[in-house]
């Protein structure tokens, strides 16, 4: 009995960290775009850049395909990365296929958003 109640505060707690999550998304993402229309054409343009070697997570997940998991994993990584290494992790955005999760499509949708000053 206290066992099927363990997994039900778990799978609530679940629910609401991905509810979080998503909210954070949908309130950052508009931020993270501008677009200026001119008669011609549509020009996007990126409003502010995301360093993956300082930015916090909640700046990582505004990033299409990634989510709070993989915020958290290259958060994670570049702490362990640094620690051993006394250099930043990532120096290009294929440095981000490191990262379960992170394959060529995540990095083409995401390689124009992010900036390694």
């Amino acid at each position: 009995m206290a066992d099927d109640r363990q997994k039900r505060i778990q799978s609530f707690a679940f629910v609401i960290s991905a509810f979080t999550a998503f909210c954070f998304a949908f309130y950052f993402t508009p931020n993270l775009i501008k677009i200026n229309s001119s008669p011609s054409d549509v020009v996007l343009q990126v409003a502010n850049q995301i360093n993956p070697n300082t930015a916090e997570i909640d700046s990582l997940i505004r990033l299409p395909d990634i989510g709070f998991s993989r915020a958290e994993a290259i958060i994670e990584y570049r702490n362990n990365f640094v620690k051993n290494n006394n250099r930043a992790a990532f120096g290009h955005p294929d440095d981000l296929q490191k990262i379960a999760g992170i394959g060529p499509k995540t990095i083409y949708n995401v390689k124009e958003l992010l900036e390694y000053k």
